[in-house]
C-alpha cells in the first residue's frame, strides 16, 4: 500500500472529532494526523507538520471555519472539506465555502441508525480521497460497506433498438469534486435558446436548491432544483436535488424527470450513472451527454451506454478538471465523443444542436 492520506480534523465538538476518527480510519488509505478544537490549535499544528487534507467544521470558538479557509488559501493552500451541520441547512454558508477555495462540503457523520452511518462512512471518505488529489490554488479574496451498486439497482439497461430521432434535443451533465466552479463556467456560457439541460452534481442534500437559486442569476438561462415531473425546457437547467436519483423520462415528445429514491449507485446519490442509463433509454440519439470534472468513475459506464445509443458525448479535459477522475474513466471506455476544455464545452454543445 503506498503513502497515507494524512487528515487535521478541526472541530470544537470532542463528540465530532471522535466520530470523524472514526469513519476516516476505517478506510486502510487514510490516517488522522491531528485533531484541533479550533483554528488557532490547528494553526499551531500546520506549523510542525503539514496535512494533505484539513476537515474543518464552520462554527468553532475564537476564530470561524469560513475565515480560517479564507487564511489558508491565501497563505498556504491545502485542500479543505467543509465538515458542518449547516450543510445540512443549504446555507449561503456553505456556498461561501465552495467560493472561497473548500474542496467540498458535507454533512456531519450520521450517528443514527446503522445505514446511514455507512453512507456517512462512504461519503466522508470519498470526499477525503477526492481533495487529496485537488490540484489547490491560492485564494486571494477498501471500507467495509455494501458492494459497490450499478445503475441496475435503479433502471434496466438501454434496450438493443436505438431511439429514433425526434426534434426535441436535451443535454445531461454529470460532475461531482470541483463541479460546483466548472458548472458555473458551462451555465455563463449557455445562450438563452440552448435545448433543456439536466444535471447531477454530487451534493447532499438541502445544498442544491441554494445552489441552484445563485446559478439561477448568473447567465441567461433559468437554473432550478428539479422536481418530479418537472417538463425539460429549453433554456432551463434542471438540478438534481441531493440524495435523491434523478431520471430522464419520456411520454411521446415530452421530455420530464422523475426524482426518485434509491441505493447508492457508483458509491452517490444522486448517480450520474442512473442519469446518463436513463438518456441512453429513453432519448437515444436525441442526447447530448457532458461528463465533467470529479473523483472515481460515476457516468462513465452511463456515458458508454449514451454513446452506443446513438447520443454524442463529450468529456472535460484533464487540463481544465479539478480531479480528472470521472472524465478518464469514461475516456478509458471509449464512451467519448470529444475531449474538451471547460470553456470550449458551452461552444461545442451549441454547434453540436445546430446539426442534429
Amino acid at each position: 500500500m503506498g503513502k497515507k492520506i494524512r487528515v487535521l480534523v478541526v472541530d470544537d465538538s470532542a463528540l465530532v472529532r471522535n466520530a470523524l476518527s472514526e469513519v476516516l480510519t476505517s478506510d486502510p488509505e487514510i490516517e488522522i494526523m491531528a485533531m484541533a478544537q479550533d483554528p488557532i490549535v490547528a494553526a499551531s499544528k500546520i506549523r510542525n507538520e503539514v496535512p494533505d487534507v484539513i476537515i474543518l467544521d464552520v462554527e468553532m470558538p475564537r476564530m470561524d471555519g469560513i475565515s480560517f479557509l479564507k487564511r489558508i488559501m491565501a497563505q498556504h493552500p491545502i485542500p479543505v472539506i467543509i465538515c458542518s451541520s449547516l450543510a445540512n441547512q443549504g446555507s449561503q454558508t456553505a456556498l461561501s465555502a465552495l467560493e472561497n477555495g473548500a474542496v467540498e462540503v458535507i454533512e456531519k457523520p450520521n450517528l443514527g441508525t446503522k445505514k446511514f452511518f455507512e453512507e456517512s462512512k462512504i461519503k466522508i471518505c470519498d470526499a477525503v480521497k477526492a481533495a487529496a488529489m485537488v490540484k489547490v490554488r491560492k485564494h486571494v479574496k477498501s471500507i467495509d460497506v455494501s458492494p459497490k451498486l450499478t445503475a441496475d439497482a435503479v433502471l434496466p439497461g438501454p434496450p438493443g433498438k436505438a431511439m429514433d430521432k425526434i426534434t426535441e434535443t436535451v443535454i445531461v451533465v454529470g460532475a461531482s469534486t470541483g463541479g460546483t466552479e466548472a458548472l458555473k463556467v458551462l451555465f455563463e456560457r449557455l445562450p438563452r435558446d440552448m435545448p433543456g439541460m439536466v444535471v447531477v452534481q454530487h451534493m447532499h442534500a438541502n445544498f442544491t436548491k441554494a445552489f441552484a437559486d445563485r446559478m439561477d442569476k448568473i447567465g441567461f438561462v433559468s437554473v432550478k432544483e428539479a422536481e418530479n415531473n418537472d417538463t425539460v425546457l429549453p433554456g432551463q437547467v434542471l438540478i438534481a436535488p441531493g440524495n435523491r436519483h434523478m431520471l430522464l423520462q419520456r411520454n411521446g415528445s415530452r421530455y420530464y424527470v422523475e426524482v426518485r429514491d434509491g441505493p447508492l449507485v457508483s458509491r452517490h446519490r444522486p448517480s450520474v450513472d442512473v442519469l446518463f442509463r436513463s438518456a441512453a433509454r429513453y432519448a437515444g440519439k436525441n442526447a447530448l451527454g457532458v461528463i465533467m470534472t470529479g473523483m472515481g468513475d460515476d457516468g462513465a459506464k452511463g456515458m458508454l451506454e449514451m454513446k452506443q445509443a446513438g447520443a454524442y458525448t463529450i468529456a472535460q479535459d484533464k487540463s481544465s478538471c479539478v480531479v480528472f477522475g470521472m472524465p478518464k474513466e469514461a475516456i478509458k471506455l471509449d464512451a467519448v465523443n470529444i475531449i474538451l476544455p471547460l470553456d470550449k464545452i458551452a461552444d461545442a454543445l451549441l454547434k453540436k444542436c445546430r446539426t442534429i
